[in-house]
C-alpha cells in the first residue's frame, strides 16, 4: 500500500514537474516574444521618424521650418532685426566663443556649397559677419533651398541671425557662382545661464537640396536625307 502510494506521489510530481517545466518555457517564449516585438516596434518606429524627417526636410521645408520653430529641433536659432543688433554691445570680459561652420549637399544636388571661413571668435554681444560660398558646376540653372543645424541644440536659443539665406530657395544660373552671407551675434543673455557655462564652440551647419532644374531644351536634329518644308 505503502509502495502504491509513493508511486502516486511520484507520479504526480513527475507531472506537476513537467507542467511547471512547460509553463516555464511557454512564459520565457512568451517573454522572448514580447521582447523581440517590443524591439521592432521600437526600431519600427524610429525608422519612422527618421524618414518622416528627412522627409519633411527634403520635400516640405516651409513644414520643417515650422517644425523647429515649435519643437527646438536642430537648435532652432532666433531671427533679430539690423536694430536690435545695433542695439547689442560686447558683454565686457566675456569668454570668447569660437563658432564653427560647416556645409554639405543631398546627393541629388550637384552644387559645390562650401564655408568660405572654418570659423569666427564672437563675444556675447558682439555681431559678426560669414559667408558661404556655392557654385552650380552644371550647364543648366539649378534651384535649391538650404536647411540648417546649430550644435548644441541648447545653444540656439541665444544664436540671434540677423541675415541669412536659410529656407529660401536660391537660383544659380549655369557655372554661376555667388557668396551667401549669415550676420549674427551671441545674446548677451547667455553670460548669465548656468546650463551654458561649459559652452566655449558652436557648430553651424547647412544642408543645401535639389527644388528644381532648367534643363536645356534639346535642339531637332535634321537628317541629311530628310527634306524641308
Amino acid at each position: 500500500m505503502r509502495s502504491t502510494l509513493l508511486s502516486k506521489a511520484r507520479l504526480s510530481h513527475n507531472v506537476v514537474s513537467a507542467g511547471a517545466r512547460r509553463f516555464s518555457s511557454a512564459s520565457n517564449k512568451n517573454a522572448r516574444k514580447s521582447h523581440d516585438d517590443m524591439n521592432r516596434r521600437v526600431a519600427y518606429y524610429a525608422c519612422a521618424v527618421a524618414v518622416s524627417i528627412f522627409g519633411v526636410s527634403y520635400a516640405a521645408v516651409p513644414l520643417y521650418k515650422a517644425f523647429c520653430q515649435m519643437t527646438g529641433f536642430g537648435g532652432t536659432t532666433q531671427v533679430a532685426d539690423e536694430k536690435k543688433a545695433k542695439a547689442v554691445k560686447p558683454v565686457e570680459g566675456a569668454n570668447i566663443i569660437k563658432v564653427y561652420f560647416m556645409s554639405s549637399v543631398h546627393d541629388e544636388m550637384p552644387w559645390k556649397f562650401k564655408p568660405t571661413q572654418s570659423e569666427v571668435k564672437v563675444v556675447p554681444g558682439e555681431t559678426a559677419l560669414a559667408f558661404y560660398t556655392v557654385k552650380n558646376p552644371t550647364d543648366h540653372a539649378v534651384t535649391g533651398v538650404a536647411t540648417y543645424n546649430v550644435f548644441p541644440p541648447k545653444a540656439g536659443l541665444y544664436f540671434n541671425k540677423i541675415q541669412c539665406f536659410c529656407f529660401e530657395e536660391q537660383r544659380l544660373g549655369p557655372h554661376e557662382e555667388i557668396d551667401m552671407p549669415v550676420f549674427f551675434f551671441i545674446d548677451p543673455e547667455m553670460v548669465d545661464d548656468p546650463a551654458m557655462d561649459n559652452i566655449s564652440n558652436i557648430t553651424l551647419s547647412y544642408t543645401f537640396f535639389k527644388t528644381g532644374e532648367e534643363l536645356p531644351e534639346k535642339k531637332e536634329e535634321i537628317k541629311p536625307n530628310q527634306q524641308r518644308k
